[in-house]
């Protein structure tokens, strides 16, 4: 990694983790309602979401550092790409899916704790998967076949691009043993259109974002974060085909 890298104050790593996911909640929060009421589930104000905002804004964001620094895109504004055996990917992607399992696992309880706190938002606002007998089986598959490309493979990426390659490295100095729980924090509450879920994300995400920078290789992160995306993507696959 580059030492030379300037670190973010406080400040400004907080305003660049949370901003996208507040443009991106405010979209979906506008969006769900809709959606509902065309028989999509909300998952589907998400997808747009994503493309609509998170998906630009990062990316742009990213783009935008390169012009004003004059860095490479990789190597430079984005860091972590250090060369890692192959055998490594084969061990430390599926030990992340795994520890992270366990622990949403372990901790599944928080979010149905903290779920109590935002009983005040519509129903129709409610994160959904669709995977119930109410909605219509085309609209189900429309909803998985945009998901796999976007929620499985390209706003992962994105994300890890944006935040394991951009701003983990650029995490202010002064939290020292603090950053990586600090940075899984935000990361978290990124997620504002699941706020419920910030304990078990928080504690969830920590083996990838500990691994990626550990070993200074952002495909770690985004192997492990597309697959554990895609475990979603699985469970409502196999509901449309039992439908």
């Amino acid at each position: 990694m580059n030492n030379n890298i300037i670190k973010h104050t406080l400040l400004k790593s907080i305003v660049l983790h949370l901003l996208p996911g507040i443009l991106g909640g405010i979209c979906f929060y506008i969006l769900s309602p809709i959606v509902k009421a065309n028989g999509f589930p909300t998952i589907m104000a998400l997808i747009i979401s994503g493309i609509i905002i998170l998906i630009p804004f990062e990316l742009g964001f990213l783009i935008y550092q390169k012009k004003m620094t004059a860095q490479n895109l990789f190597n430079g504004v984005i860091q972590y790409f250090k060369p890692i055996p192959f055998w490594h990917y084969l061990l430390f992607i599926p030990l992340i899916i795994v520890i992270a399992g366990i622990l949403f696992k372990i901790l599944g309880f928080t979010s149905t704790f903290l779920m109590t706190f935002f009983k005040w938002l519509p129903p129709e606002t409610i994160y959904d998967m669709g995977l119930n007998s109410s909605l219509a089986k085309s609209k189900l598959i429309f909803t998985y076949l945009l998901f796999l490309p976007f929620i499985v493979f390209v706003l992962p990426t994105i994300e890890e691009f944006y935040f394991r390659g951009y701003l983990l490295p650029r995490m202010p100095s002064k939290l020292k043993g603090w950053t990586e729980i600090t940075h899984s924090g935000l990361f978290a509450l990124y997620h504002t259109w699941t706020p419920w879920m910030f304990v078990v994300r928080t504690f969830g995400v920590l083996p990838l974002i500990y691994l990626v920078k550990r070993k200074e290789n952002l495909f770690l992160g985004i192997g492990a974060h597309c697959l554990l995306n895609s475990i979603d993507f699985i469970i409502g696959l196999i509901f449309i085909l039992k439908m």
